[in-house]
Order: C-alpha cells, then structure tokens, then sequence
C-alpha cells in the first residue's frame, strides 16, 4: 500500500503543477474495473487507474511543463502537425490484479491463469479534430511482488470479510514493465433523429509493442441518446485508450447542461504476448498456453452534466487461454471531470 500512496501522490503534485499557469480547463478521470460486477472473483480481477490530461492545446510546445529536451521529439510524431487539430498531454497511474479461478488452493496449478499483479505509470500524447483522436503512450512499471497486489487484495478481502486468496506464492517474478501503444479513434457518423435523440458510431484500430503486452486490435461503438457528448466514446482500460473528456474545445459555444446515452461496443485483438499469460520473460514462471484471438462486447450507460462525466460499461470476454472454462465477464466504471 506504501508504494500505491506514494506513486498517487507523485500524480496528483504532477498534475497539480503542470496545472499551474494553464488557462483552458483539465481533466481528471478516475477508472475502477472489477469482475465482481459479474458476480465471479477470477482471472482479470481487479483494476485501478488515475489519468490527468491538460488543457487544449493548439501545439504541444505552449506548455511550457514539456522539458526542452523532449521537444525535437514530440516535433516527430505523425499527428504533432496536423492542420486545425488539437492536442493534449496525459499521465496515468494504475494497478491490475490477476489471479486463477480456484483461490483458495496454496499449490500451483498449471493449467489456470497465473497470478500477477502490475503497477504502472506513463505519459501520454493526444491530438484530436471533430472526427479523429490519435494516441500515443509510453508506460513504465513493475510486474510481480514489487506491485504489492497480494497485499492489495488479501486487505480488501479482509475488510469485506472474503477469504485470502491461498496461492500468491506461486505469482509472476518481479520484471520490469515497458510499453508503447499507439490508437487511432474515428467518429464516422453522426446524425439526429429526432429533436431529442441523436446517435453516433465510433471505430478505433491501435497497436501495442513491449514485454507486458504486443498485441493489435480494432473495434467499433454505436451510441445513442440525448446530447452525446462532441468526445471520442468511453473506454476500459487498455493501453493506448486515451481519455475522452466531457468538455473539449468542439463543444463550445453551445456545450448541453445535461445528457444521457447507450452504447454498444465490439472489439477484436490479435495478441502475440501477454505477460499475464505467457509468464515472465527472461526468467521461467508459471504461464498458460495463451488464445491469439480474442474477442470483446460490451454495452453500457453514460450520464454527462455539465463538466463530469459518469459511465459503466459491462464487457464480456471470450476465453484468453486453454482450459479457461467459459469467457470472462467484468463491469468497468469511470468518473472524468474537466476542471
């Protein structure tokens, strides 16, 4: 918990500082994952992440929090140059727990989902005009005991009076983590059908290369309701998924007080490793034989008014491994406020 507190104070001094100084409002988005909301205790278990993202910016270089060294950089990217985009600057904390099926069993059982537990930070780029948002992102982190997810979970389970989990012996070794994902998001259609209801369809296609996860996938949303917000869709966590904030600069003048929507989701990934499954990398460990092809459908709920947004999504999961018996289901909240 020591190391939870401590990275969670580094965000929000972070953020507080690159705040100072910034005209224009930030964002705030706060995501809790977990697969209680599908009434199991399994695999994908539990998550946690904190994202704060800047002001619109016209060109990354008016914050002047970016270091000088970092710019010749950031001058590289594709979409850094893009006529009438705007852009923003990210940082992200977070915090995934995994763990077999069966926990109340102390032995290794080789043919489940190891456990492991992940802890991570990152920053992240966005650039974004009324009909696509490109990200990328950088994360680095820990996998393993260092990420204190045994502890986290056994004091939850104390507190909500559920047995410890027994076999937490047998968790992934402690490796460093590195990540670099990339996503683009397109709003290919919007219209109104009536005076009060309107609908939009969104799509996305991104990668992800590094020892936790490489992967490719690209999926597609519709949503549907009173006064969708001029934003980029809700999401889970993910790498690369970036953060669609309530209150953008293509919402002015004529930003609505209040709305409300549904929307229905589709995703497919392609994974060539997956720490989580495959195991450790430069060490052996426990892992699993891992499915290359995943798919994911979700539904959900989304509130707005004014600068806070409120969304759950339920997402089910077809299987990620041999002898996982059936797919995965997990309910995914998240709370953004501008500010």
């Amino acid at each position: 918990m020591k190391i939870l507190f401590t990275a969670g104070l580094i965000l929000l001094f972070s953020s507080l500082a690159w705040c100072q100084e910034s005209a224009g409002l930030q964002t705030f988005q706060v995501f809790y994952e977990n697969d209680l909301f599908g009434d199991t205790d399994r695999y994908y278990t539990n998550a946690l992440q904190m994202t704060w993202l800047s002001k619109d910016l016209e060109r990354y270089r008016e914050d002047v929090r970016l270091p000088e060294w970092a710019l010749p950089l950031i001058r590289k990217v594709p979409f850094a140059h893009v006529p009438d985009s705007i852009h923003n600057i990210g940082l992200l904390l977070g915090h995934q727990i995994y763990t077999p099926s069966d926990k109340d069993v102390a032995a290794l059982l080789p043919d489940d989902r190891p456990y492991a537990g992940y802890l991570y930070t990152g920053i992240a780029l966005h650039s974004k005009t009324t009909t696509k948002l490109d990200t990328i992102e950088i994360t680095l982190g820990i996998v393993g005991p260092a990420s204190l997810a045994e502890q986290v979970q056994n004091t939850v389970h104390d507190l909500r009076g559920i047995d410890e989990a027994q076999g937490w012996d047998n968790q992934l070794d402690n490796e460093p983590a590195l990540g670099f994902s990339w996503q683009r998001k397109w709003r290919t259609h919007r219209a109104n059908l009536t005076d009060i209801l309107c609908y939009d369809m969104l799509t996305h296609t991104g990668v992800t290369l590094g020892n936790v996860r490489t992967s490719a996938d690209a999926g597609a949303e519709i949503r549907l309701g009173y006064n969708i917000p001029m934003d980029f869709g809700s999401d889970v966590i993910r790498p690369g998924a970036g953060i669609s904030a309530p209150v953008s600069v293509f919402s002015y003048p004529d930003l609505p007080v209040f709305g409300l929507h549904w929307f229905a989701g589709v995703r497919g990934e392609f994974v060539l490793r997956d720490i989580f499954l495959d195991g450790n990398t430069f060490e052996s460990s426990h892992s699993v034989d891992k499915k290359n092809l995943v798919a994911e459908f979700s539904t959900g709920i989304a509130v707005s008014y004014k600068m806070v947004k409120l969304t759950y999504r339920h997402v089910f999961r077809t299987e990620q491994f041999d002898n996982q018996a059936k797919g995965h289901v997990l309910g995914s909240l998240a709370v953004t406020v501008s500010f």
